[in-house]
């Protein structure tokens, strides 16, 4: 991510405990004050290099974003030349490998979504903008597959995403992942 390009040594500290903490335990119960004293800074150096905590927030969910958006490339990438109704179905692998290694708690954009009710918060963009990316990626290997409407599959597709990546943070549905590749399955006429 360019933007992370630019931050001190502290600044990645400070980021780096700060995506812990609010994944682990939610952006309205983690304080400036124990984001600094576990990173080893002031909170004025937390402040010098992110101006605010809806700031660092933001920040949080862009780097995940980032993170995210290389990992699913990666995984579609590495399977190479394959039939395009097959890409798709090796996005819902690139979830399942998420979740099983990074985001056990559910997805870190609609949790925050959840606790930022504010339009106007400057990581409620981010959010969008993840989520815009990620049907915009769908909507690509969609086009891909030669289907007629690529926008209602990929639509289709991050619900069944977005739902699957929920319902696996629940803990209750064991292979919901891998539920919702059996359904994308059937959309994309791959058995």
């Amino acid at each position: 991510m360019t933007e992370d390009l630019a931050l001190t040594p502290a600044a990645e500290r400070v980021l780096d405990v700060a995506s812990r903490l609010f994944y682990d335990n939610g952006i309205h119960v983690v304080g400036v004050e124990s984001i600094a004293s576990e990173a080893g800074v002031t909170k004025k150096t937390l402040y010098d290099r992110f101006g605010s905590k809806d700031a660092l927030v933001a920040h949080y969910l862009r780097r995940s974003d980032e993170r995210y958006r290389e990992h699913v490339r990666a995984v579609v990438e590495r399977r190479g030349r394959i039939a395009p109704a097959r890409r798709i179905l090796l996005v819902f692998d690139a979830l399942e490998e998420w979740i099983a290694t990074e985001n056990p708690r559910g997805c870190p954009f609609v949790n925050a979504q959840a606790e930022l009710p504010d339009a106007a918060h400057p990581a409620r963009e981010v959010i969008r903008e993840q989520k815009q990316w990620l049907l915009d990626y769908l909507r690509v290997l969609a086009r891909d597959t030669g289907v007629r409407n690529p926008r209602k599959l990929a639509t289709s597709l991050l619900t069944l995403l977005e739902g699957a990546a929920v319902t696996a943070s629940f803990g209750i549905v064991p292979g919901a992942v891998g539920t919702a590749k059996d359904v994308a399955r059937h959309l994309v006429g791959v058995s």
